[in-house]
């Protein structure tokens, strides 16, 4: 046989090859193999059947190149920084040298862009004077692009199919908050009670609630999960379960109420998270509001038109520790006209683009500034006023409101 017949022979072998290994890969792919069968797949083309030696394989992902594939390179080789051969989606390649090693830089691209690159290296055929790199770059560099952007469509797809199973439990989760949380608060001529809630994303870790205890006694709190997102708003909802629980089927003194939570978020939560609590139940009868405050936000207090006061007596936050050594009760007899707004953090700790906070002296005094309105109006306003005072700076945090003035003498 001719040396030009065996040329030809080989060139033949060499097309066929490229073309099944082209299928094999494709079937691999749509198969969905491991990524790592892939690699290994890749790499018998390459160093079996092409006579490659060397390559390391770097891919660009989450804005960085990332080694992703070496053979052949006993030593770490780090990420060319000069992209010069990316520039228009060259598919050109210069030679390179790392750590005295001699490559060939193959570009890969996907729509105009550089996603990995291909450091190889080979014994040149001294016969024809080519290596099989140079010969066989086209192909190199196809069947790497297919491999890599079928290795980011998977990722992608995985990715979209997470986004999804997030969205719908973020929907789960906000239809559950939305069952929780009271959106008919009473309002008569005893008492008037209105609440707001404004979650910073699809589902939060505030809570507010109020419900009856007795014909002469209610009770009311609010609370803020640390964190935010469907993890908070889990805990949050279990934790509203089983405080609901506790005052509908037993009998307890609110420090027993406050201790029986604080094991509940300890063996729920497991220390990973905390809980800021304030609870109230008032009398009609007595007129007296027993509270306690459980590390959160100090409720303001105007009594008589009179100076803001804050109702902070009480404990730690809940499931900070597995016992609340120290516990204290806060009792006052309120007089007709008291009013007590009860927020979270996310409403005072707001800032403006000076990076000033809201606060509570610009909460209280807005609320001692308008004592004819009533709880509905003013959580309006507090609403508006915050809102006014943030300017373009975003929402930072979940807000729950909850406001209560006593009507009855």
């Amino acid at each position: 046989m001719s040396a030009r017949l065996e040329r030809l022979t080989e060139k033949i072998k060499v097309k066929d090859f490229k073309l099944n290994a082209l299928l094999d890969l494709t079937q691999a792919i749509n198969a969905r193999v491991e990524v790592n069968a892939l690699f290994e797949l890749y790499v018998s083309f390459l160093k079996e059947n092409l006579k490659i030696e060397k390559l390391v394989l770097f891919s660009h992902e989450d804005g960085n190149w990332h080694n992703i594939l070496q053979f052949g390179v006993d030593i770490e080789v780090p990420p060319i920084t000069d992209s010069e051969f990316f520039h228009a989606g060259k598919l050109s390649f210069k030679v390179s040298s790392t750590s005295n090693l001699s490559f060939v830089v193959i570009p890969v691209h996907d729509n105009d862009m550089p996603i990995a690159y291909l450091l190889v290296g080979d014994v040149g055929e001294e016969i024809i004077g080519l290596s099989p790199v140079i010969k066989h770059m086209n192909f190199i560099e196809t069947i790497t692009n297919i491999m890599l952007v079928a290795i980011r469509n998977r990722k992608l797809a995985e990715e979209n199919l997470r986004q999804e199973r997030v969205k719908q439990e973020l929907e789960l989760a906000a239809e559950m908050q939305a069952i929780l949380v009271p959106n008919i608060l009473p309002s008569n001529e005893l008492f008037d009670v209105a609440a707001v809630y404004m979650p910073h994303q699809q589902v939060g870790g505030d809570y507010y609630d109020f419900m009856y205890l007795n014909d002469d006694e209610f009770m009311f709190c609010v609370a803020d999960v640390s964190g935010k997102g469907v993890s908070a708003a889990f805990l949050m909802s279990n934790f509203q379960a089983y405080l609901r629980a506790i005052f509908n089927y037993l009998t307890l003194p609110l420090e027993e109420v406050i201790h029986e939570l604080n094991k509940k978020v300890m063996r729920s939560a497991m220390g990973e998270k905390y809980i800021t609590f304030f609870i109230a139940t008032y009398n009609l009868k007595t007129k007296e509001l027993n509270y306690i405050n459980c590390g959160h936000n100090p409720p303001v207090l105007i009594q008589n038109g009179g100076k803001a006061e804050l109702l902070s007596t009480g404990s730690i936050g809940l499931g900070m520790f597995d016992e609340i050594a120290s516990l204290s009760k806060g009792t006052i007899t309120l007089p007709k006209g008291a009013t007590i707004v009860c927020y979270t953090d996310g409403l005072v700790e707001l800032e403006n683009d000076l990076k000033q906070e809201f606060g509570e002296e610009r909460l209280s005094e807005l609320i001692v500034n308008h004592p004819e309105l009533n709880m509905d109006e003013l959580n309006n306003l507090i609403m508006k006023e915050v809102t006014n005072f943030k300017g373009n700076m975003p929402w930072i945090d979940d807000t729950a409101l909850l406001s209560c003035k006593i009507k009855s003498s």
